[in-house]
């Protein structure tokens, strides 16, 4: 079968591109023409702790430090959230919570400090002593003094606020067992392995009203000519030996096969060094990105398990009428333990795009990202849309998704990334009204 590249590639970047016509670029890995940015600033409270945090969930020895069961995109989104609401208290400023919170002008670096500590203890409490380490080398560092001492107290207010709002959010519910009866066109969980997140879905949001509130429509029936043909795609592209796949697509499949909001949260990092962002702007701009990579999750889940969509390697190797089985195929990379539809790498790349796009005004960015899985080996891309379509792309590639589940993703996040932009507490125009009142207070105190 004639294989369409363009239909993966440019393809997936088109629902992106229509936001930001200057990404048009769909081939990363070739040489940027722009200029590359100013020298980057070293990095601030806020990008240090998402440094903290990514260290211990890619911790996998003597044993991984994130609960099998508990999705690490909530740490990410309560570590934010807790250093915003401290960082916007600190100078007298309105945080997200609605608790109260001491808003004497006080250190905003010490009040995010704290709160970043205090989070990330009451996540990981066996970490304690490394964590409580690098808050005092943090602490000690800023000149003494009354300002510190606030900013202190307003981090502890901050993160105690967070973690008690999440208390009963349903992400320590012990996942039920998956019961689904297997059929054709029903996930099954890969071999060895049970169902991953059965419980994810129904976890209160941070910003949406509900865990279904933009939940996409039906997949396609396996009678559909559009999805029988998807799947002849992935049964080429995305087999182990394939010969119709190139070397630079199997490379591309292997780079994103980490966790893909880490990389996202990476390329935040990067965006942020290279525009000399301040802890204010870094404040707000790690608190939505996680936010909504947090809702994100929640929300592909319910989705998951409303659908239970079978994998490509189910539906290739059992067949089906119109679709003759392939015993033997086996995909490039590792299938996960949940449903396929819709596609996570899409899903958080789209909403990671759009709150980067929104937060510079721009698209048209240098980025080199690392990967997870690749240590040494980079990409670089014209901007944040390119990257975006090149992560869902290397699901197909990798086997592990039709396009058409990459497809529902990235509409997905774009409507979540969409809603806590414009209609959650976390909104542009909400915070803006924030930053105003807090410079009014802040002359004088050190960020």
């Amino acid at each position: 079968m004639e294989l369409k590249r363009i239909a993966i590639l440019a393809g997936l970047l088109a629902s992106l591109v229509a936001a930001a016509p200057s990404a048009a670029q769909s081939q990363p890995a070739a040489p940027v023409s722009a200029a590359p940015p100013a020298q980057a600033t070293a990095p601030n409270a806020v990008i240090e702790w998402n440094r903290t945090l990514l260290a211990i969930v890619r911790t996998k020895t003597p044993q991984p430090l994130q609960p099998p069961t508990i999705h690490a995109t909530r740490a990410f989104a309560m570590l934010h959230l807790g250093i915003y609401d401290a960082v916007v208290a600190a100078p007298g400023g309105k945080p997200h919570r609605p608790k109260p919170i001491l808003r004497d002008p006080a250190s905003s670096t010490a009040a995010a400090d704290q709160a970043a500590h205090d989070v990330l203890v009451a996540l990981y409490p066996t970490q304690r002593e490394a964590l409580d380490g690098e808050l005092a080398s943090d602490l000690a560092a800023l000149p003494a003094g009354s300002s510190v001492t606030r900013g202190v107290r307003i981090g502890h207010g901050a993160a105690s606020a967070i973690v008690a709002d999440r208390a009963q959010d349903g992400a320590s519910v012990t996942p039920p067992l998956y019961t689904q009866p297997p059929g054709a066109g029903v996930f099954e969980p890969p071999a060895g392995s049970a169902a991953a997140f059965t419980q994810w879905g129904a976890v209160k949001p941070f910003a949406l009203v509900r865990g279904n509130q933009f939940r996409p429509a039906a997949p396609l029936p396996l009678s559909s000519p559009t999805y029988v043909a998807a799947l002849r795609q992935v049964q080429s592209l995305g087999r182990s030996n394939s010969t119709t796949r190139t070397a630079d697509e199997t490379t591309i499949a292997t780079f994103w096969g980490g966790n893909i909001w880490d990389y996202w949260n990476e390329i935040g990092q990067s965006a942020s060094l290279a525009h000399h962002d301040t802890l204010l702007q870094d404040a707000r701009l790690f608190a939505q990105l996680n936010v909504v990579f947090a809702d994100s999750v929640i929300a592909f889940y319910d989705a998951k398990y409303r659908y239970h969509l079978w994998r490509p390697v189910t539906a290739i190797q059992s067949g089906f009428p119109g679709f003759a089985g392939e015993t033997g195929w086996t995909s490039l990379g590792k299938t996960p333990a949940d449903p396929s539809y819709p596609g996570a790498h899409a899903t958080i790349s789209q909403a990671g795009a759009t709150v980067l796009r929104s937060f510079f005004h721009n698209d048209s960015m240098p980025l080199t990202v690392s990967s997870e899985v690749m240590p040494g080996t980079t990409r670089r891309f014209t901007g944040f849309a390119a990257a975006a379509a090149e992560a869902s792309a290397s699901r197909v590639f990798a086997g592990v998704h039709t396009e058409l589940d990459e497809d529902a993703g990235q509409r997905l996040g774009a409507l979540v990334a969409g809603f806590v932009l414009h209609h959650s507490s976390l909104a542009d125009n909400a915070l803006a009204s924030r930053r105003s009142r807090a410079r009014r207070h802040q002359r004088g105190h050190r960020m």
